[in-house]
Protein backbone atom coordinates (compact mmCIF):
# COMPACT_ATOMS: atom_id res chain seq x y z
CA UNK A 1 0.00 0.00 0.00
CA UNK A 2 1.63 3.46 -0.90
CA UNK A 3 0.71 5.61 2.46
CA UNK A 4 0.10 9.72 2.20
CA UNK A 5 2.57 10.63 4.60
CA UNK A 6 3.12 14.49 5.67
CA UNK A 7 6.01 16.12 3.10
CA UNK A 8 7.74 16.85 6.76
CA UNK A 9 8.87 13.14 6.99
CA UNK A 10 11.42 14.43 4.17
CA UNK A 11 13.39 15.61 6.86
CA UNK A 12 13.53 12.65 9.38
CA UNK A 13 16.98 11.04 9.69
CA UNK A 14 18.51 8.46 11.40
CA UNK A 15 20.83 8.77 14.13
CA UNK A 16 23.99 7.61 13.70
CA UNK A 17 25.34 7.03 17.04
CA UNK A 18 21.81 4.98 17.53
CA UNK A 19 22.49 2.65 14.19
CA UNK A 20 25.65 2.14 15.86
CA UNK A 21 24.96 1.10 19.31
CA UNK A 22 22.35 -1.14 17.37
CA UNK A 23 25.61 -2.82 15.60
CA UNK A 24 27.69 -3.04 18.72
CA UNK A 25 24.89 -4.25 21.00
CA UNK A 26 25.35 -7.57 18.91
CA UNK A 27 28.49 -8.84 19.46
CA UNK A 28 31.52 -8.67 21.30
CA UNK A 29 32.51 -4.55 20.90
CA UNK A 30 34.17 -2.41 22.99
CA UNK A 31 31.94 0.53 22.57
CA UNK A 32 33.13 4.40 22.59
CA UNK A 33 30.42 5.51 20.58
CA UNK A 34 27.25 5.99 22.55
CA UNK A 35 27.42 8.78 25.07
CA UNK A 36 26.40 6.48 27.87
CA UNK A 37 27.26 6.48 31.61
CA UNK A 38 28.37 3.57 33.15
CA UNK A 39 25.64 1.46 34.71
CA UNK A 40 28.24 0.12 37.53
CA UNK A 41 27.23 3.95 39.02
CA UNK A 42 23.72 4.01 38.90
CA UNK A 43 22.49 4.48 42.28
CA UNK A 44 20.42 1.12 41.69
CA UNK A 45 19.37 0.62 45.51
CA UNK A 46 18.67 4.67 46.09
CA UNK A 47 16.24 4.78 42.75
CA UNK A 48 14.46 1.34 43.88
CA UNK A 49 13.70 3.00 47.20
CA UNK A 50 12.66 6.32 45.56
CA UNK A 51 10.30 4.05 43.97
CA UNK A 52 8.86 2.60 46.27
CA UNK A 53 8.52 5.44 48.67
CA UNK A 54 6.56 7.08 45.62
CA UNK A 55 4.11 3.92 45.39
CA UNK A 56 4.06 3.59 49.01
CA UNK A 57 2.81 7.06 49.91
CA UNK A 58 -0.27 7.17 48.13
CA UNK A 59 -2.07 6.51 44.97
CA UNK A 60 -1.25 10.36 43.61
CA UNK A 61 2.39 8.71 41.70
CA UNK A 62 0.50 6.43 39.88
CA UNK A 63 -1.76 9.66 39.11
CA UNK A 64 -2.38 12.47 35.84
CA UNK A 65 -0.32 14.77 36.48
CA UNK A 66 0.58 18.22 35.65
CA UNK A 67 1.76 19.09 32.66
CA UNK A 68 4.38 21.43 34.51
CA UNK A 69 5.95 18.81 36.57
CA UNK A 70 5.50 17.64 39.95
CA UNK A 71 5.29 21.33 42.12
CA UNK A 72 7.80 19.41 44.99
CA UNK A 73 10.21 18.46 41.71
CA UNK A 74 10.20 21.82 40.21
CA UNK A 75 10.87 23.43 43.52
CA UNK A 76 14.10 21.37 44.07
CA UNK A 77 15.12 22.37 40.41
CA UNK A 78 15.04 26.02 41.07
CA UNK A 79 17.01 25.34 44.30
CA UNK A 80 19.87 23.22 42.44
CA UNK A 81 19.97 25.82 39.32
CA UNK A 82 19.85 28.56 42.11
CA UNK A 83 23.48 27.02 43.22
CA UNK A 84 24.81 27.31 39.97
CA UNK A 85 23.73 31.17 39.77
CA UNK A 86 20.59 30.76 37.80
CA UNK A 87 17.66 31.98 39.76
CA UNK A 88 14.53 31.68 38.51
CA UNK A 89 10.60 30.51 39.78
CA UNK A 90 9.69 27.14 40.11
CA UNK A 91 7.06 28.49 37.86
CA UNK A 92 8.75 29.40 34.95
CA UNK A 93 10.17 25.77 35.13
CA UNK A 94 8.60 23.04 33.17
CA UNK A 95 9.58 19.37 33.41
CA UNK A 96 10.18 17.54 30.03
CA UNK A 97 11.15 13.72 29.09
CA UNK A 98 14.56 13.92 28.89
CA UNK A 99 16.12 17.14 27.33
CA UNK A 100 15.77 15.92 23.82
CA UNK A 101 11.74 16.81 24.49
CA UNK A 102 12.92 20.20 25.35
CA UNK A 103 14.52 21.17 22.43
CA UNK A 104 11.47 19.87 20.72
CA UNK A 105 8.67 21.39 22.09
CA UNK A 106 10.85 24.69 21.53
CA UNK A 107 10.97 23.90 18.34
CA UNK A 108 7.30 23.59 17.79
CA UNK A 109 6.48 26.71 19.32
CA UNK A 110 9.10 28.77 17.71
CA UNK A 111 9.81 27.90 14.20
CA UNK A 112 8.44 27.77 11.08
CA UNK A 113 10.00 26.29 7.61
CA UNK A 114 12.51 28.19 6.83
CA UNK A 115 13.53 30.23 9.71
CA UNK A 116 16.91 30.10 10.84
CA UNK A 117 19.22 28.96 13.71
CA UNK A 118 22.85 29.48 14.27
CA UNK A 119 24.91 27.14 16.37
CA UNK A 120 28.94 25.70 16.35
CA UNK A 121 30.25 23.20 13.80
CA UNK A 122 29.90 20.71 14.89
CA UNK A 123 27.44 20.28 17.31
CA UNK A 124 24.96 18.37 19.09
CA UNK A 125 23.38 15.79 16.53
CA UNK A 126 20.32 15.35 18.10
CA UNK A 127 19.54 18.64 18.08
CA UNK A 128 20.11 18.60 13.97
CA UNK A 129 17.54 15.82 13.80
CA UNK A 130 15.24 18.03 15.61
CA UNK A 131 15.72 20.87 13.79
CA UNK A 132 15.89 19.69 10.72
CA UNK A 133 12.48 17.75 11.33
CA UNK A 134 10.88 21.25 11.25
CA UNK A 135 12.28 22.29 8.48
CA UNK A 136 14.87 24.40 10.22
CA UNK A 137 18.06 26.16 8.22
CA UNK A 138 20.77 25.44 10.40
CA UNK A 139 24.16 27.97 10.33
CA UNK A 140 27.57 27.49 11.60
CA UNK A 141 29.19 30.48 13.15
CA UNK A 142 33.41 30.31 13.03
CA UNK A 143 34.19 28.88 16.48
CA UNK A 144 37.58 27.97 18.25
CA UNK A 145 38.17 26.34 21.55
CA UNK A 146 36.51 29.22 23.74
CA UNK A 147 33.17 29.31 21.69
CA UNK A 148 31.93 31.56 18.52
CA UNK A 149 33.61 33.88 16.98
CA UNK A 150 32.09 37.90 17.82
CA UNK A 151 32.43 39.14 14.20
CA UNK A 152 31.25 35.93 12.16
CA UNK A 153 28.73 35.59 14.90
CA UNK A 154 27.38 39.41 14.66
CA UNK A 155 27.78 38.90 10.50
CA UNK A 156 25.60 36.54 10.60
CA UNK A 157 23.18 37.46 12.79
CA UNK A 158 22.42 40.80 10.92
CA UNK A 159 22.33 39.28 7.59
CA UNK A 160 20.29 36.22 8.48
CA UNK A 161 18.09 37.31 10.97
CA UNK A 162 18.05 34.24 12.95
CA UNK A 163 14.95 32.73 15.89
CA UNK A 164 17.67 31.40 17.65
CA UNK A 165 21.17 30.63 18.55
CA UNK A 166 21.52 26.73 19.84
CA UNK A 167 24.57 26.43 22.29
CA UNK A 168 26.10 23.77 24.22
CA UNK A 169 29.26 26.18 25.99
CA UNK A 170 30.38 23.44 29.17
CA UNK A 171 31.76 20.42 27.71
CA UNK A 172 30.31 20.21 24.29
CA UNK A 173 28.83 17.01 22.33
CA UNK A 174 30.55 16.29 20.74
CA UNK A 175 33.50 18.35 20.57
CA UNK A 176 33.80 18.34 24.48
CA UNK A 177 35.25 22.15 24.73
CA UNK A 178 34.57 25.07 27.19
CA UNK A 179 33.52 28.10 26.34
CA UNK A 180 35.93 31.16 27.95
CA UNK A 181 33.50 33.61 30.53
CA UNK A 182 34.43 36.12 27.66
CA UNK A 183 32.39 34.34 24.75
CA UNK A 184 29.60 33.59 26.77
CA UNK A 185 29.09 37.11 27.81
CA UNK A 186 29.45 38.39 24.20
CA UNK A 187 26.98 36.03 22.93
CA UNK A 188 24.49 37.28 25.26
CA UNK A 189 25.55 40.99 24.10
CA UNK A 190 24.47 39.97 21.06
CA UNK A 191 21.77 38.23 21.57
CA UNK A 192 20.49 41.89 23.78
CA UNK A 193 21.63 43.77 20.85
CA UNK A 194 19.68 41.88 18.21
CA UNK A 195 16.53 40.51 20.43
CA UNK A 196 17.90 36.95 19.67
CA UNK A 197 16.99 33.72 21.75
CA UNK A 198 19.61 31.95 23.08
CA UNK A 199 19.16 28.14 23.88
CA UNK A 200 21.84 26.79 26.19
CA UNK A 201 22.07 23.18 26.26
CA UNK A 202 23.48 21.46 29.61
CA UNK A 203 23.56 17.82 29.87
CA UNK A 204 27.12 17.65 31.27
CA UNK A 205 27.47 20.24 33.67
CA UNK A 206 27.71 18.12 36.44
CA UNK A 207 30.48 16.71 35.15
CA UNK A 208 33.17 18.58 35.47
CA UNK A 209 36.39 17.50 36.65
CA UNK A 210 38.15 20.75 37.56
CA UNK A 211 35.05 22.95 39.78
CA UNK A 212 37.53 25.79 39.46
CA UNK A 213 37.80 26.29 36.00
CA UNK A 214 34.54 26.46 34.89
CA UNK A 215 32.57 29.77 33.81
CA UNK A 216 28.68 29.48 35.18
CA UNK A 217 25.96 29.04 32.69
CA UNK A 218 24.92 31.71 30.29
CA UNK A 219 21.94 31.79 31.63
CA UNK A 220 23.05 33.10 35.10
CA UNK A 221 24.17 35.98 33.32
CA UNK A 222 20.68 37.01 32.28
CA UNK A 223 17.91 38.68 33.21
CA UNK A 224 15.16 35.71 32.16
CA UNK A 225 14.58 37.20 29.02
CA UNK A 226 17.34 36.24 26.21
CA UNK A 227 17.93 32.43 27.50
CA UNK A 228 15.99 29.30 27.87
CA UNK A 229 18.32 26.71 29.85
CA UNK A 230 17.80 22.91 29.83
CA UNK A 231 19.16 19.90 31.69
CA UNK A 232 18.23 16.25 32.31
CA UNK A 233 19.15 13.74 34.95
CA UNK A 234 19.87 11.21 32.29
CA UNK A 235 23.50 11.30 32.84
CA UNK A 236 23.62 11.86 36.65
CA UNK A 237 20.71 9.29 38.27
CA UNK A 238 19.64 7.06 35.19
CA UNK A 239 18.61 7.88 31.73
CA UNK A 240 16.02 5.12 31.98
CA UNK A 241 13.98 7.62 34.13
CA UNK A 242 13.61 10.05 31.30
CA UNK A 243 13.41 13.36 33.63
CA UNK A 244 14.89 16.56 32.01
CA UNK A 245 13.66 20.10 32.84
CA UNK A 246 13.53 23.55 30.53
CA UNK A 247 13.68 27.16 32.29
CA UNK A 248 13.19 30.58 30.34
CA UNK A 249 11.12 33.48 30.09
CA UNK A 250 7.18 32.38 31.35
CA UNK A 251 5.51 33.32 27.77
CA UNK A 252 7.73 30.63 25.99
CA UNK A 253 7.59 28.08 28.66
CA UNK A 254 4.31 28.09 29.27
CA UNK A 255 3.62 27.76 25.50
CA UNK A 256 5.97 24.95 25.52
CA UNK A 257 3.38 23.85 28.14
CA UNK A 258 0.29 23.91 25.78
CA UNK A 259 2.45 21.79 23.31
CA UNK A 260 3.59 19.36 25.97
CA UNK A 261 -0.06 18.42 26.47
CA UNK A 262 -0.77 17.91 23.12
CA UNK A 263 2.66 15.58 23.15
CA UNK A 264 2.02 13.47 25.68
CA UNK A 265 -0.21 15.41 28.65
CA UNK A 266 2.83 14.99 30.95
CA UNK A 267 6.29 13.62 31.91
CA UNK A 268 5.76 9.71 33.66
CA UNK A 269 4.60 10.75 36.84
CA UNK A 270 5.71 8.24 39.22
CA UNK A 271 9.25 8.85 38.11
CA UNK A 272 8.85 12.57 38.85
CA UNK A 273 7.49 11.53 42.78
CA UNK A 274 10.27 8.88 43.15
CA UNK A 275 13.00 11.90 41.67
CA UNK A 276 11.56 13.88 44.38
CA UNK A 277 12.17 11.04 46.88
CA UNK A 278 15.70 10.54 45.52
CA UNK A 279 16.66 14.30 45.86
CA UNK A 280 15.09 14.24 49.74
CA UNK A 281 16.85 11.46 50.96
CA UNK A 282 19.60 10.43 48.77
CA UNK A 283 23.31 12.64 48.57
CA UNK A 284 23.19 13.10 45.10
CA UNK A 285 25.81 15.56 44.82
CA UNK A 286 27.65 12.87 46.53
CA UNK A 287 27.37 10.19 44.31
CA UNK A 288 27.73 12.87 41.11
CA UNK A 289 31.41 13.35 42.46
CA UNK A 290 31.78 9.91 42.70
CA UNK A 291 31.19 9.45 39.05
CA UNK A 292 33.13 13.08 38.50
CA UNK A 293 36.16 10.71 40.18
CA UNK A 294 35.74 7.84 38.21
CA UNK A 295 34.85 9.72 34.36
CA UNK A 296 37.79 11.84 35.00
CA UNK A 297 40.05 8.37 35.60
CA UNK A 298 38.75 7.01 32.85
CA UNK A 299 39.53 10.11 30.60
CA UNK A 300 42.97 10.32 31.60
CA UNK A 301 43.74 6.33 30.74
CA UNK A 302 42.68 7.28 27.27
CA UNK A 303 44.21 10.49 26.86
CA UNK A 304 47.34 8.51 27.90
CA UNK A 305 46.72 6.28 25.32
CA UNK A 306 45.99 8.60 22.62
CA UNK A 307 49.15 10.47 23.34
CA UNK A 308 50.87 7.08 22.61
CA UNK A 309 49.69 7.01 19.40
CA UNK A 310 52.56 7.30 17.26
CA UNK A 311 50.25 8.89 14.21
CA UNK A 312 51.02 12.38 12.95
CA UNK A 313 48.55 15.11 12.88
CA UNK A 314 46.56 13.27 15.15
CA UNK A 315 45.02 15.81 17.94
CA UNK A 316 42.63 16.24 20.57
CA UNK A 317 41.15 18.71 23.02
CA UNK A 318 41.47 17.55 26.81
CA UNK A 319 37.95 17.29 28.22
CA UNK A 320 37.54 19.29 31.05
CA UNK A 321 34.42 17.48 31.98
CA UNK A 322 31.83 15.80 30.07
CA UNK A 323 31.83 12.64 28.26
CA UNK A 324 33.62 12.70 24.85
CA UNK A 325 37.01 12.81 22.95
CA UNK A 326 36.38 14.70 19.70
CA UNK A 327 39.88 13.10 18.03
CA UNK A 328 41.33 14.83 14.38
CA UNK A 329 43.03 12.21 12.09
CA UNK A 330 45.18 12.81 9.72
CA UNK A 331 43.52 14.14 6.47
CA UNK A 332 43.46 10.98 4.58
CA UNK A 333 41.64 8.73 6.62
CA UNK A 334 38.08 8.50 6.10
CA UNK A 335 36.82 7.40 9.63
CA UNK A 336 32.97 6.67 8.46
CA UNK A 337 35.20 3.76 5.76
CA UNK A 338 37.17 3.27 9.32
CA UNK A 339 34.16 2.25 11.60
CA UNK A 340 33.28 -0.64 9.52
CA UNK A 341 36.61 -2.22 9.93
CA UNK A 342 37.16 -1.14 13.21
CA UNK A 343 33.70 -2.73 14.26
CA UNK A 344 34.88 -5.82 12.81
CA UNK A 345 38.01 -5.97 14.94
CA UNK A 346 35.73 -5.47 17.91
CA UNK A 347 35.57 -2.06 18.70
CA UNK A 348 33.64 1.00 17.52
CA UNK A 349 33.59 4.52 17.70
CA UNK A 350 31.02 7.39 16.26
CA UNK A 351 32.42 8.73 12.67
CA UNK A 352 32.67 13.05 13.09
CA UNK A 353 30.35 13.35 9.83
CA UNK A 354 27.11 13.87 10.65
CA UNK A 355 27.36 16.22 13.47
CA UNK A 356 28.75 18.31 11.42
CA UNK A 357 25.94 21.39 10.14
CA UNK A 358 27.84 21.85 6.06
CA UNK A 359 31.40 20.88 5.39
CA UNK A 360 31.85 17.87 6.98
CA UNK A 361 35.22 16.44 8.17
CA UNK A 362 35.78 13.48 7.32
CA UNK A 363 38.57 12.56 9.57
CA UNK A 364 37.38 13.28 12.98
CA UNK A 365 35.80 10.78 15.60
CA UNK A 366 34.27 10.94 18.85
CA UNK A 367 35.55 9.01 21.51
CA UNK A 368 32.98 8.45 24.81
CA UNK A 369 35.73 7.44 28.08
CA UNK A 370 32.01 6.69 30.40
CA UNK A 371 31.15 3.63 29.86
CA UNK A 372 34.36 1.26 29.63
CA UNK A 373 36.59 0.22 32.54
CA UNK A 374 40.57 1.41 32.21
CA UNK A 375 40.99 -2.22 31.29
CA UNK A 376 38.80 -2.38 28.11
CA UNK A 377 39.92 1.00 27.57
CA UNK A 378 42.82 -0.15 27.38
CA UNK A 379 41.80 -3.33 24.84
CA UNK A 380 39.64 -1.11 22.96
CA UNK A 381 42.59 1.68 21.99
CA UNK A 382 44.67 -1.26 21.23
CA UNK A 383 41.61 -2.41 18.50
CA UNK A 384 41.51 1.05 17.41
CA UNK A 385 45.03 1.79 16.99
CA UNK A 386 46.21 -1.36 15.04
CA UNK A 387 43.27 -0.67 12.92
CA UNK A 388 43.81 2.93 12.49
CA UNK A 389 47.13 1.79 11.42
CA UNK A 390 46.29 -0.43 8.98
CA UNK A 391 43.73 1.78 7.55
CA UNK A 392 46.52 4.33 7.03
CA UNK A 393 48.77 1.66 5.31
CA UNK A 394 46.53 0.55 3.20
CA UNK A 395 45.44 4.02 1.88
CA UNK A 396 48.81 5.00 1.63
CA UNK A 397 49.90 2.16 -0.64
Amino acid sequence: MKYGFSHRVRYLKSSAVRDILKVVNKGNVISFAGGLPDEELFPVEAVQQAFSKAIGSGNKALQYGETEGVSELREHLAHRMAEKGIHRSSDNILVTSGSQQAIDLFSRIMFNPGDIVLTENPTYLAALQVFESYEVDVVAVDSDDEGMLEADLEEKITQLKPKCIYVVPTFSNPGGKVWSLERRKKLLEMAKKYHVVIFEDDPYGDIQFDQETTPPPIASMDDNQFVLYTSTFSKTVVPAMRIGWIVGPHQIIRLMAQAKQASDLHTNSISQHALVHLLNDFDLDGHIQTIRNTYHERMLVMKGLLDEVKIDDLTYLTPKGGMFFWVNMPKHINTTELLTTAVDQGVAFVPGAPFYVSDPEQNTMRLNFTNATPDLIQLGMERLVKVINQHQYETIN
